[in-house]
């Protein structure tokens, strides 16, 4: 069982289905007595960084997400926006991050004369970094959807378990131990999200 937080910012209709599609059940829930019994914690999010982190707050879930992850340790992924909150803090805005993983969030920065577009948006291909139970089975044939203006940098290259080019190289998954996130959207990529998920439900 995955217990997605719903605080206001995600597709958790998209995330549920692709669970419900690779045989795993999930519910959806910002109770915090509910998220006290969760086997694994799936954080989604889609929009601005201050704006999720104030709707956490609002909802007094930043101290039950903190107990779950750092403490009980239970499997923890974040995705998209969800991924980016679990750093200590983003460009985007001026709130801290939850700070379960040493890195940051940043925008992308090209030179004026670059001819890439924000937000990254489309397909893209991820290369391994650091062995991981959330990518076994990968390829360097993996290839994820993306929508995102800010991306992650590790403080450690050892949290970052798999890069994207988009003008340069990005962390696109990270761990922290039983903390993972991934920046693409696993829910909207196909075969390739659904063996994301997997590892991550069998974990």
């Amino acid at each position: 069982m995955i217990t997605i937080i719903n605080y206001g910012m995600g597709n958790l209709g998209s995330v549920q289905n692709m669970l419900k599609r690779i045989g795993v059940k999930s519910i959806i829930t910002s109770d915090i007595n509910e998220i006290e019994k969760a086997e694994k914690i799936l954080l989604p999010g889609v929009g601005a960084f201050d704006a999720a982190i104030s709707k956490i707050d609002e909802l007094n879930l930043r101290p039950i997400l903190t107990y779950m992850a750092k403490e009980k340790k239970v499997p923890f992924l974040g995705i998209c926006l969800g991924m980016q909150l679990l750093t200590e803090s983003s460009e985007e805005g001026v709130l801290k991050g939850l700070n379960f993983v040493p890195a940051k969030t940043i925008k992308f920065k090209f030179p004026e004369n670059s001819d890439l577009k924000i937000p990254h948006m489309g397909w893209n291909l991820v290369t391994k970094k650091t062995e991981s139970v959330l990518t076994k089975n990968f390829t360097n044939e993996f290839r994820f959807y993306f929508v995102h203006s800010y991306h992650v940098k590790c403080d450690n290259p050892i949290n970052s378990i798999l890069t994207t080019n988009y003008g340069y190289e990005f962390d696109s998954a990270i761990q922290n131990e039983n903390v993972f996130g991934a920046q693409f959207h696993p829910e909207k990529s196909h075969k390739y999200g659904m063996q994301l998920l997997s590892n991550f439900a069998n974990i």
